[in-house]
């Protein structure tokens, strides 16, 4: 069955302040969405309720992945599922290497008794590793403590293409990478680019779209999906800004008090 991930009516607020006001979308496998938006309009707010980030509430809407609504399942129920998340600042967890984590990641959307071997799992990981250009010291090193904001970026592409996802979020991947490094990320994502997986990129710039280039580019404001089009609309937008969106629209206050 293709991948097919629609998210229908979402709302979702955060201490009873509604943040997301209705967001429909449809992301099926093989398509890159791109959504783009001032600050403040609920953008990585819609990567964590859709992760299941339990500081935001979900009050209304379902986002089904294959026929199975994400928001009645747990956090490690929605990975399973095939949801995946690349968070702007991930996490530094001491303590636990980024090989015992790739692979207990690995091994948790197995059946039990289908565990990934050893062996395999280092083959898999070197060549990713090998195709990112990363250190292969990074495989023993805790999980991205001391790592640099490029580094902590390319382990999130890394764990992307070990866990092989459905639905891949990538909330601002592009944050604090030099060119070289943006490069890089992006050549691992257009590497995973297939009929059986889609992409929800949140970005603020054109730079990244340069080297992933999407189907369709979304403006949000004011916690809805505003606007639609093709990859030209992020080009308008890295031009003129979003005063014309504005304008277009008649909207006077385009923020909701979120990312």
């Amino acid at each position: 069955m293709a991948t097919q991930f629609v998210i229908d009516g979402l709302k979702a607020a955060i201490e009873g302040k509604e943040i997301l006001k209705g967001i429909n979308l449809e992301i099926k496998g093989g398509e890159i969405h791109a959504i783009m938006g001032p600050n403040g309009t609920g953008k990585s707010t819609l990567a964590s309720a859709l992760m299941g980030h339990p500081k935001y509430e979900v009050t209304e809407g379902t986002a089904v992945l294959n026929g199975e609504d994400l928001l009645e399942m747990g956090v490690d129920e929605r990975a399973r599922a095939g949801l995946f998340l690349a968070m702007q600042y991930p996490s530094e967890i001491p303590g636990v290497t980024n090989s015992d984590f790739l692979r207990s990641a690995i091994n948790a959307r197995r059946e039990e008794g289908n565990e990934i071997s050893l062996i395999k799992f280092i083959r898999q990981m070197e060549g990713k590793m090998k195709e990112l250009e990363m250190n292969p010291e990074f495989a023993h090193r805790y999980l991205n403590e001391g790592f640099s904001g490029g580094e902590k970026k390319r382990n999130e592409i890394l764990q992307m293409t070990l866990l092989d996802p459905k639905i891949v979020v990538l909330d601002e991947i592009d944050s604090g990478l030099d060119i070289d490094a943006l490069k890089i990320v992006s050549n691992g994502v257009n590497a995973m680019r297939s009929e059986d997986r889609g992409f929800l990129i949140i970005t603020h710039y054109q730079r990244l779209l340069n080297y992933i280039t999407p189907d369709f580019v979304h403006v949000m404001m004011q916690g809805r999906i505003v606007k639609s089009g093709g990859p030209e609309l992020a080009q308008r937008l890295e031009n003129e800004g979003y005063d014309w969106v504005k304008e277009e629209l008649g909207i006077v206050d385009e923020t909701v008090g979120q990312a």
